[in-house]
């Protein structure tokens, strides 16, 4: 697992190890983050994360928070099963549950899932061709989006195996009709992935809505393309995003860390 900044000392906060607490102070941030993108609905939808230990255990947003009121503290840790692991005074949103949790146990490398429903996520989503590569977001993208077909609200476990052979060993998937899905081996690779995922969904559909041609990208191009920023990638300027970002919600409300 990555590492995280740390939880201030708090003597009321007793969840797990260091490394258990510092991460739940890096996914309340997340939900942070997402609130001042506006890439929330409303207390629905979820950004998970694996905990140390072999279980494959996860934080999830408490279902009924907003995501402007998720903490550290308040995040609940269940298995794959759905089980609560400690107390909480919280539930957990099935839907989320059953995407995340098939991810979780079948992917080892997904630490972090992020699952949105933006208004341009959804909507390219519902568009048979799907994600363009012919913008300078979405040719990152080529050849390593997944598709998965609209089966419903997703709440029943038989989908999960669906799911996963959707998936594959790609991080990025369009569920058609329904929204985005990113995998990331920590919160600022995953959060590197839909910011970037997101912003190829609103170029695309802004090009579309001008009217006039759009020029396509040759498939060389866009695999040159996302063979770079993969190389970049390892930089770090995934981290140093979140970290910016770190700093501006610590100036609108610190509460995250509680």
């Amino acid at each position: 697992m990555s590492s995280a900044r740390q939880l201030p000392s708090n003597e009321s906060l007793s969840l797990g190890t260091a490394e258990e607490r510092a991460l739940r102070v890096q996914l309340a941030a997340c939900y942070r983050i997402f609130d001042l993108l506006g890439w929330t609905e409303y207390i629905f939808n979820h950004i998970t994360l694996r905990v140390p230990g072999p279980e494959r255990h996860f934080l999830i947003n408490p279902f009924g928070l907003w995501y402007s009121e998720v903490t550290a503290s308040s995040l609940v840790k269940i298995d794959l099963d759905g089980n609560v692991i400690g107390n909480s005074e919280w539930p957990v949103n099935k839907a989320g549950f059953v995407i995340h949790s098939a991810i979780h146990a079948a992917r080892p490398d997904a630490h972090c899932i992020m699952h949105t429903h933006t208004t341009a996520g959804v909507a390219v989503a519902c568009q048979e061709q799907g994600l363009s590569a012919n913008n300078f977001y979405g040719s990152q993208l080529h050849d390593r989006v997944a598709y998965h077909d609209f089966e419903g609200i997703s709440v029943e476990l038989d989908e999960r195996p669906r799911l996963v052979k959707s998936l594959g060993t790609r991080n990025v998937m369009v569920l058609r009709n329904h929204g985005l899905i990113v995998c990331g081996s920590s919160v600022p690779e995953a959060l590197r992935r839909m910011l970037n995922v997101q912003r190829a969904c609103e170029v695309q559909l802004a090009a579309e809505a001008s009217g006039k041609p759009i020029t396509e990208i040759s498939p060389e191009t866009c695999e040159r393309a996302a063979m770079q920023g993969e190389a970049f990638d390892p930089d770090g300027y995934g981290s140093r995003l979140f970290t910016a970002f770190l700093r501006r919600i610590d100036r609108i409300d610190p509460s995250y860390r509680d």
